[in-house]
């Protein structure tokens, strides 16, 4: 069945706050405990820790102050070991006592999520970026993955607002809403900028999405976020640059907490484990939240662009991107173009028009960039250099750009058409000359179905322009 999460603000008083963090530093103590015993079983056995013997340990760390001595004959630790360990130092430690056993084991469940990461990078060649101990800033929070046992929604009518049942804190008020109701079944609590939040799953039974019908292709870009090639022209959507908007806010705000970082260093004579003034701890929450803001806006940016062209569109093509090849090589003369390129989050933005397609219904396709090559090929109309085949001919050849041309208007192909939106359609005709390829080959990348009208608008609309 498919799932939905949805994000509630909570609005602890005093005590439930004073909890929360207790709470937060408890899992925050666990994790790094346990990543401790999975170096040290390791250095010593030369074997690793999996999830299920971590879990096993975990029950023994709740009973006894031992914790791993009788395992260490056993030449490793897996996840439910430490699962057994864990409760051994339930029984000793009244912090950990005091909270649900299942919460703890999603907080081993993280950490061997983060080795198996760990692993699948060093099997690929990649970075390895091994596992690291947590400071409390950097532990975002803690997770339930059991409706009812340590947590209870009590949401409102359709979702909207209520309270959270926490064992061990209480009913906490919240404020939020869910687009479409379902029975909850997993929370995670977090802390991100001086807030606290509750993401909740549901598990729902149908997903009701509306779906356009008509074709139409787009091109991601930065002077504008889209250009969309239709049946009717071309449009775009303008880039709201959110970050860049914030750039000067947020470069004198980490100018400010630098400057009374380094006071305090000269004050204390210590570069690490100095102690926190009111004033700089009211520095970084204001760098964190304005930070938070940009991010919200983006991903309500995203969302509702995604959602806008599902909702138009029956049919849609694109490009392939690979953002980290676009940011690969760079510098100090390139540092300007690759936070644009991270600020505008052309992945995530695929990623959402990708699932809500599906969701819909529509037809959603990926051009190859390097095969179809969509800013240097002939879409039509074009001028008398273009070919023998005359002005109007669309012939999808390729052509090379001139080179001194930052962003030139189509000049090469002899017509007035922007490098994006030329890009746009040739989107729009080498994703349906792919799909016409590998259906002849018995594979296609379409992930849905299509409804007969549409898919004979898009093959004709393919013919018009490619």
């Amino acid at each position: 069945m498919p799932y939905r999460k949805v994000m509630y603000r909570l609005y602890p008083n005093a005590t439930q706050t004073e909890r929360l963090e207790t709470m937060r530093g408890l899992h925050q103590r666990l994790y790094n405990t346990a990543l401790e015993e999975r170096i040290r079983v390791y250095q010593e056995t030369g074997k690793g820790l999996s999830f299920a013997d971590q879990c096993k340990v975990l029950t023994q760390w709740r009973r006894i102050s031992a914790g791993l001595a009788s395992l260490n004959a056993r030449k490793g630790l897996s996840f439910a070991d430490q699962c057994k360990v864990l409760t051994q130092w339930r029984r000793i430690s009244a912090g950990l006592a005091s909270l649900n056993a299942q919460s703890e084991q999603v907080t081993l469940k993280r950490l061997h999520l983060a080795f198996q990461a760990f692993f699948r990078r060093v099997k690929n060649g990649d970075t390895p970026g091994f596992p690291r101990f947590k400071s409390l800033r950097r532990y975002p929070g803690w997770g339930y993955k059991t409706h009812g046992d340590g947590w209870r929604l009590h949401a409102g009518e359709n979702s909207v607002h209520g309270k959270l049942y926490l064992q061990g804190v209480g009913h906490i008020p919240m404020r939020g809403r869910a687009r479409t109701t379902g029975t909850p079944v997993t929370c995670e609590i977090l802390h991100k900028a001086g807030k606290w939040y509750a993401s909740v799953t549901l598990e729902i039974e149908t997903i009701q999405r509306e779906r356009g019908t008509a074709i139409g292709a787009f091109d991601w870009g930065l002077t504008d976020f889209l250009t969309l090639a239709t049946p009717m022209g071309i449009e775009t959507v303008a880039n709201p640059r959110r970050l860049k908007n914030q750039l000067a806010e947020l470069k004198r705000l980490g100018q400010e907490v630098s400057r009374k970082i380094r006071m305090a260093q000269e004050r204390t004579g210590r570069k690490k484990g100095f102690p926190v003034s009111v004033s700089l701890r009211h520095a970084i929450s204001h760098l964190a939240r304005l930070h938070a803001k940009v991010a919200r806006q983006r991903q309500d940016f995203l969302h509702q662009t995604s959602a806008g062209l599902v909702k138009r569109f029956g049919a849609i093509g694109t490009e392939s991107l690979t953002v980290q090849n676009m940011v690969r090589s760079g510098g100090v003369r390139k540092k300007g173009l690759n936070r644009e390129i991270y600020a505008a989050s052309p992945a995530a933005f695929l990623n959402m028009t990708r699932t809500k397609a599906e969701e819909a219904g529509s037809w959603y396709e990926e051009a190859p960039t390097r095969e179809i090559k969509p800013t240097q090929r002939c879409h039509g109309p074009c001028g008398p250099q273009c070919g023998p085949c005359g002005p109007q001919c669309g012939c999808g050849q390729l052509r090379r750009r001139r080179r001194g041309r930052s962003n030139p208007r189509n000049a090469v192909m002899g017509h007035a058409a922007h490098n994006v939106g030329h890009a746009a359609h040739n989107v729009d005709a080498g994703s349906c000359r792919t799909r016409r390829k590998r259906s002849r080959t018995g594979s296609t990348s379409v992930r849905t179905a299509v409804p007969p009208v549409a898919e004979m608008k898009t093959r004709l609309w393919c013919c018009c322009v490619g």
